[in-house]
């Protein structure tokens, strides 16, 4: 059969890949797409999308459990978990059908299987009916990353469970143990916790969220201590003993190990990249601990070859993914003003309870990279949104270059802050000093008017506080 000839083939419809064929597609480029699993790839289908539906719910339940603080009555509290997973999956399920929509309006011819590359600028796609022969003279591989297993904590979905069984639970958990406190553990942590279950998170660094500022990491662990939650920070699980309906789980602190039993285990440890069995090595694309290795284009090195997404390496965020899709789309379509993702002005946000979100350099990374800084912080109890919503808990922290007056990094907790972090974010695009943002209005009343707060304080010009 003869080979389908195209301007660009993607491979992967993550959210980095759906998004770059939607782009160069808007650029007048034949685009052809395969995806092996289902549209929307694990940020629309196992991650993002239906994680923030579960944590809502619990959210929801909790507010309820409140009530009595707004003034208002509801009694006999309680819910139900097979409800909260379909809805959850209703929601992404809802988004899903609408990337194969998406495909159709833009014209992109979409492949379902399993793509490898026998050759530069071929395909070879593996379907139900057999397999597809495509070429093209450009190809960008998106085709993400999944959970990280370690030897020994292996998931097998009954006692030890990954994102997947963490979202479409069997069972509620009485007793949970969370491996990892970065984004996704956290979230699954205070998902569960806030529904009643008994939860303990092991941190192998110093300290949770360790991406985050230190400051707001410590915060976040008195918070979610008040909420019952178990930390243990410089700690490692080194086995899992499984029993029947029990695991046990041997901890490690300070050389001392510590047996603990659970009846549930969610492994969330990183992630390692989908570089296996697409012919990568052969066609000499560089591999670093399973992500491909890509210069600030995105490109691998092999001419006509690009990577993007998870599968190009840290920061591992759909927003990413897709910002670099944009930019190889312009790339190959010939576009002369592209600018290359700076990983240094793409948020963070991790939506816990309180919720936490920041941008560039924390207070640590400005001061290790050489800047005289100035910092400043305002706390959500001076704020009178925060109060009136009933969240007086977090706070906002802005990190100032004090020679250019350059905003280096913006970190929060508290309510709402994943929404607010983008204010800070396109302050860092535009290249705003201090002077800028104090000189601009903030609404009021309104939980922004902290970032204000913020950055007057970094100037000793804080007025609420």
């Amino acid at each position: 059969m003869a080979a389908k000839s195209f301007d660009l083939i993607v491979i992967g419809a993550g959210p980095g890949g759906y998004v770059a064929a939607i782009r160069a597609a808007q650029l007048g480029l034949n685009v052809v797409i395969v995806e092996r699993e289902h549209m929307g790839g694990i940020c629309l289908n196992w991650g993002c999308i239906p994680t923030k539906a579960m944590l809502r719910s619990s959210e929801v339940f909790h507010l309820m459990e409140r009530a009595k603080d707004f003034g208002l009555k509801a009694e006999k509290i309680s819910y139900d978990l097979d409800a909260v997973v379909k809805r959850s999956r209703g929601v992404a399920g809802q988004l899903s059908s609408g990337i194969g929509h998406l495909m159709k309006k833009n014209k992109i011819t979409t492949i379902m299987g399993e793509a490898t590359l026998p050759a530069k600028g071929k395909v070879s796609v593996k379907t139900d009916k057999g397999t597809e022969e495509l070429t093209a003279k450009n190809i960008v591989l998106a085709t993400g990353a999944r959970a990280r297993e370690l030897p020994g904590l292996e998931a097998d979905g009954d006692l030890v469970w990954t994102y997947k069984h963490a979202l479409t639970p069997k069972r509620m958990p009485k007793k949970l143990l969370v491996i990892g406190s970065g984004a996704i553990g956290i979230e699954f942590a205070s998902f569960y916790n806030t529904l009643g279950c008994d939860t303990t998170v092991v941190e192998v660094m110093d300290r949770i969220l360790p991406v985050e500022d230190e400051e707001i990491s410590k915060f976040a662990k008195k918070q979610f201590e008040k909420q019952g939650m178990k930390i243990l920070e410089k700690t490692m699980v080194k086995q899992l003993d499984r029993g029947k309906g029990k695991v046990t789980a041997h901890i490690e602190a300070k050389g001392k190990v510590e047996k603990l039993e659970f009846d549930t285990v969610i492994s969330a440890v990183g992630i390692v990249g989908n570089v296996e069995n697409l012919g990568l090595e052969e066609l000499g694309v560089k591999i670093d601990r399973t992500h491909v290795v890509v210069d600030e284009y995105c490109r691998t090195g092999v001419d006509g070859l690009f990577a993007i997404g998870d599968i190009a390496g840290a920061p591992w965020l759909a927003h990413k993914a897709s910002h670099e899709g944009v930019m190889v789309a312009e790339l190959i379509a010939g576009k002369n003003d592209v600018h290359p993702v700076r990983p240094e002005s793409i948020a963070g946000c991790t939506y816990c309870h309180p919720q936490v979100a920041s941008v560039g350099f924390t207070e640590a990374k400005a001061k290790e990279l050489g800047y005289k800084i100035k910092v400043g912080r305002f706390p959500f109890i001076g704020n009178g949104k925060a109060i009136a919503l009933g969240e007086p808990e977090g706070m906002v922290k802005t990190v100032f270059d004090e020679k250019t007056g350059e905003l280096l990094g913006a970190h929060m907790i508290g309510a709402e802050v994943t929404e607010l972090i983008q204010g800070y974010v396109v302050g860092r695009t535009l290249e705003t000093t201090e002077e800028d943002l104090m000189n601009t209005v903030f609404p009021h009343p309104t939980l922004s008017e902290m970032m204000h707060e913020s950055v007057l304080d970094a100037y000793g010009r804080a007025i609420h506080f």
